[in-house]
């Protein structure tokens, strides 16, 4: 809790400020009145985000084979409603750390996905992230040819190339056509909850939806689907 934070914060400086005068032989004076001043504080290390946990990819192949059962499949479609699962490889660890940690906390509408990832802790989402990412997409910062009006604001964040300018961003080249509708049909309608994509999907028509959608999914290099290992299990 915040408070509790400060507390702490405030005790482990005055431990270290008592310690600091009795290694110098300075004498420690409690302050007797409201005026009197506390010693300096310190600005205490901020904690560590889970953003910012390292993934260990071994550990996430492990923990990524139930993911590989919708994931690892070239073409596979969500059932209900239909649409095509979104291909990993290619994407940066940190966005899909922060896709998974949406899903976990609601921000994303998805049951399958909501109970998957309820399981996982920070670490496991680290890893699980940093193995599907494989190796991130490089931007170029062009285009291919000409952007269409209705994706030239979109470039702002995906890239020219749909790369993504900063690894948070998702990249979108070579992104399956129908689910980059399905993703900016949900932040249009609430299933997604981020209040810039949000805003930016309201205004869109739904002709804009396909134009974006059909130009990012054209561009290469393209995201890939992450290959299932072989067991004994996988049809030949």
């Amino acid at each position: 809790m915040p408070g509790l934070g400060r507390r702490s914060a405030g005790h482990a400086v005055s431990i270290t400020a008592i310690a600091a005068c009795a290694l110098s032989g300075t004498a420690w004076a409690q302050p007797r009145t409201p005026e009197a001043q506390p010693p300096a504080q310190q600005t205490p290390p901020q904690p560590t985000l889970a953003a910012d946990l390292q993934g260990d990819v071994k550990r996430g192949k492990d923990l990524s084979y139930t993911c590989l059962g919708c994931h690892g499949i070239e073409g596979y479609k969500n059932a209900y409603p239909m649409y095509s699962v979104p291909k990993l490889e290619g994407q940066t660890p940190q966005y899909l750390a922060a896709a998974l940690h949406g899903y976990r906390g609601g921000d994303r509408a998805h049951l399958t996905m909501h109970d998957q990832a309820s399981t996982l802790s920070d670490q496991d989402i680290a890893d699980i992230a940093a193995y599907f990412a494989g190796k991130p997409l490089k931007p170029s910062g062009k285009a291919p040819g000409s952007v269409p009006q209705a994706a030239q604001l979109c470039t702002s964040c995906h890239g020219q190339d749909g790369v993504a300018i900063v690894p948070i961003y998702p990249s979108l080249a070579g992104q399956h056509e129908d689910y980059l509708e399905r993703a900016i049909e949900e932040y249009r309608k609430g299933g997604r909850k981020n209040p810039i994509m949000k805003g930016f999907a309201t205004s869109l028509k739904d002709q804009d939806i396909s134009v974006i959608a059909r130009y990012f999914s054209s561009l290469t290099p393209s995201l890939g689907t992450e290959s299932r290992p072989y067991t004994r299990f996988t049809a030949e």
